[in-house]
């Protein structure tokens, strides 16, 4: 299953600390030997400052208690340099400390800067000593340090380009540390100023918007709400098109989420056009799996590829997050996946039929008889199916089932507004853009 496997896709639009946990994950499920994994964590570590893990690695890789002189060297160089930061920065880190004189700063920056000037002798050069000290204090691994630093760094930063880098800085160093909350909090700020700011090209805002999906993978397959956000997030226009042109992969997620969200959206309809225009730059078993159900109609294949898609979901370091339960293991997500998925191929299949053999059905949904029957139970008492099973012939009969036209005029009520709201946001945008040319 390593054909299916992202990250060499994935890697280079993460931060390089954000590749650890990766290749964490790659080493614990055994997809590459484990010398493989081992030598790109070193290759990793070696543009970092984490050079006591570096030699923990190296130790392990090649079964000896040396290290080579060179890491011993950078080491030395590293402490250094940390030491000389910090004494760079002391002045404002021991005004952050203290309590009663953080509440003398305000909103506005420039007054900041003034009142650090004129009380307590600390310019720009101090400021930005606490920049440099914060970055390093990332590289070193001290992801804590490192975002405490670069938030109150950039409460003072007047230089915007500065200030969106330390704002990067802190989103990684929140993924890192696991605070999902925080973390989704700093990626949203993220995204406005992206949206927002006016880039020397537009392949930079388009590159900035693929970095963010990229790193947001990390929140919205942990975070309690985030199956439903990451929808709301990539199947915006703009980050749509970002997709397409420069990121494919990507539609393993969505097509993910929109997989095991429950409340089923009217985009929905809208993604299975650009899972089909895609086929031909990308295609694993998550979006071949859509394509069978709701392109080819292909309900065998469909269930071919839903057992490929187990495996898929078991070997991806965001879809195959384990939780410990006692003495087992579980993937919460591969099992609402196989669950959804049955129930997308029944919905579709019963479309097509009225009456259906119970055998047939359970050979679709890759269940035996007793299972299948129990299922369809299950979802007719849920109220998620209008059917009955007659037990004598071993069928499952469809009620018919007539459209409600007031429901058809509040969806598309809805989705005129939806279009709308996107032509005036164009046109308003295309406006503004005019004065800057």
């Amino acid at each position: 299953m390593a054909n299916y496997d992202l990250t060499p896709r994935i890697g280079p639009n993460l931060d390089r600390h954000l590749v650890f946990p990766l290749l964490e994950f790659l080493q614990e499920r055994q997809l590459y030997p484990d010398e493989q994994i081992l030598k790109a964590k070193i290759e990793l570590l070696n543009k970092t400052n984490m050079v006591d893990y570096a030699m923990d690695i190296h130790k392990s890789l090649y079964h000896t208690d040396d290290v080579p002189q060179d890491m011993v060297e950078r080491r030395v160089e590293v402490v250094g340099r940390l030491k000389a930061l910090e004494e760079s920065a002391a002045p404002l880190i021991s005004f952050l400390q203290n309590a009663s004189a953080v509440q003398e700063l305000r909103a506005d920056k420039q007054y900041n800067l003034q009142m650090l000037h004129d009380r307590y002798q600390i310019g720009p050069d101090q400021i930005e000593a606490l920049y440099q000290y914060a970055k390093f204090q990332f590289e070193c691994g001290n992801y804590s340090g490192a975002a405490d630093y670069l938030y109150q760094y950039r409460a003072l930063c007047t230089n915007s380009e500065r200030s969106l880098s330390a704002l990067w800085g802190k989103l990684a160093a929140e993924i890192l540390m696991q605070n999902w909350d925080i973390a989704l909090e700093e990626l949203n700020r993220l995204k406005e100023i992206i949206d927002s700011k006016n880039f020397p090209s537009p392949l930079n805002q388009v590159q900035s918007r693929i970095w963010l999906m990229h790193w947001s993978l990390f929140i919205f397959f942990n975070h309690d709400n985030g199956r439903t956000q990451i929808i709301d997030l990539f199947n915006q226009d703009k980050y749509l098109n970002a997709i397409q042109t420069n990121a494919p992969h990507l539609l393993r997620y969505l097509a993910t989420a929109f997989i095991v969200n429950k409340r089923r959206r009217p985009q929905f309809k809208d993604f299975i056009k650009v899972i089909q225009q895609e086929l031909y730059s990308y295609k694993d078993p998550i979006t071949e799996f859509l394509a069978c159900v709701y392109v080819n109609y292909d309900f065998d294949g469909a269930q071919k590829k839903m057992r490929e898609c187990e495996e898929v979901i078991l070997n991806d370091p965001f879809l195959g997050k384990r939780v410990e339960e006692g003495n087992f293991s579980t993937v919460p997500l591969r099992d609402e996946f196989l669950e959804n998925a049955r129930l997308f191929i029944f919905e579709t299949y019963c479309r097509i039929h009225q009456r259906i053999d119970m055998g047939v059905l359970a050979e679709k949904l890759n269940l035996n008889y007793e299972e299948a029957e129990r299922w369809i139970v299950n979802l007719i008492r849920s109220s998620k199916l209008d059917a009955k099973i007659d037990s004598k012939l071993g069928t499952v009969v469809m009620e018919p089932n007539h459209p409600n036209v007031y429901e058809q005029l509040i969806d598309h009520t809805k989705a005129l507004s939806g279009r709308t709201y996107k032509l005036v946001s164009q046109l308003l945008e295309h406006a503004q853009a005019q004065p800057a040319r």
